[in-house]
C-alpha cells in the first residue's frame, strides 16, 4: 500500500537498512552478500547497455554524456561504478544514514556523486539509465515504485532492476541459510514480497514499458553468484519505453 505521505517508502524497512550504513563499505560487514553480487550486477548491466546503444565493449567510458539514476541505492556500491564508467549519476536512498555515507566516500574517491534522501518520488525524469537492484521487494506501494521507475526514462532509456523470485529455492537459499546463518542480517527478507518474474514483467507493461531481457541469477559452492538461465533465486529485468 502507499503510506499517507503518497511516497513508496517503507519507513521500517528504511530504518532497517539505516541502521546499517556505517558497515556498508566493509566487504567482511553486513553488506558482505552485495559486495559479491556486484560483479555479476555490472557485468550484466554492461552488457545490456552495450547491447541497447550499440557500444563498443572496450570502452572505458561507455556511460559517458548520459545520466544514470540508482534508486535505492544504499552507500553507493552501485552508483561509484557507474560515475566510474562516466555517467552523470544521482543516487536516491529511503535512508539519511545510507545517504550520508554514501557521500562520504564518494568524497574520498573524488567522485561528484548527486545522492538525494528518498524515493522514487525524487526524481525529475529524463534518465538514460534507471537501475534498481534489491530494493523493489521492501518498497511499501510496488505498483507505484515501478510507474516511478519508468517515469524516471528519457526516451530509448534503459530500466534495470533486479529482485528475488518468489518460490521455494529463495526462501531457502536467502532466508533459512542466508539468515539463519548470519551470512545476511536477520530480517532483510519479508519471503510473502518477493515477486515472480511473470509479475514483474506485467507491472513493467502496465508501466508503459517493453521487457527487453529476463535473466536469472544463481548461486554455486564453485562459481558463487553468476548470470544463469534459473530464474528460480533471483533475477534481473531490463525494460525501455514502448
Amino acid at each position: 500500500m502507499t503510506t499517507a505521505t503518497g511516497t513508496t517508502i517503507d519507513p521500517g524497512e528504511a530504518a532497517r537498512f539505516g541502521a546499517m550504513a556505517a558497515d556498508w563499505w566493509d566487504p567482511k560487514g553486513s553488506s558482505a552478500t552485495l559486495h559479491q553480487l556486484n560483479p555479476v550486477r555490472l557485468a550484466y548491466i554492461r552488457d545490456r547497455i552495450d547491447q541497447h546503444w550499440g557500444l563498443d565493449e572496450c570502452d572505458l567510458k561507455p556511460l559517458a554524456g548520459r545520466r544514470a539514476a540508482d534508486v535505492g541505492c544504499g552507500a553507493g556500491l552501485l552508483s561509484e561504478p557507474l560515475a566510474r564508467l562516466g555517467a552523470e549519476v544521482t543516487g536516491v536512498d529511503a535512508a539519511p544514514e545510507n545517504i550520508a555515507a554514501a557521500r562520504e566516500h564518494a568524497l574520498a574517491q573524488g567522485l561528484a556523486i548527486d545522492y538525494r534522501v528518498g524515493s522514487v518520488e525524487a526524481l525529475a525524469g529524463g534518465y538514460d539509465l534507471v537501475t534498481s537492484l534489491e530494493v523493489v521487494e521492501h518498497v511499501a506501494d510496488v505498483r507505484g515504485f515501478v510507474q516511478g521507475l519508468a517515469g524516471a526514462l528519457a526516451a530509448n532509456g534503459l530500466l534495470i532492476l533486479s529482485t528475488p523470485n518468489r518460490t521455494a529455492l529463495s526462501r531457502l537459499m536467502l532466508i533459512a541459510l542466508g539468515e539463519g546463518t548470519g551470512r545476511i542480517p536477520r530480517g532483510t527478507h519479508d519471503w510473502d514480497r518477493f515477486i515472480a518474474p511473470d509479475e514483474m514483467c506485467a507491472l513493467l507493461a502496465d508501466a508503459g514499458l517493453e521487457v527487453l531481457d529476463c535473466h536469472g541469477l544463481a548461486w554455486g559452492p564453485a562459481r558463487g553468484f553468476h548470470l544463469s538461465d534459473s530464474k528460480s533465486l533471483d533475477y534481473f529485468v531490463t525494460a525501455t519505453r514502448r
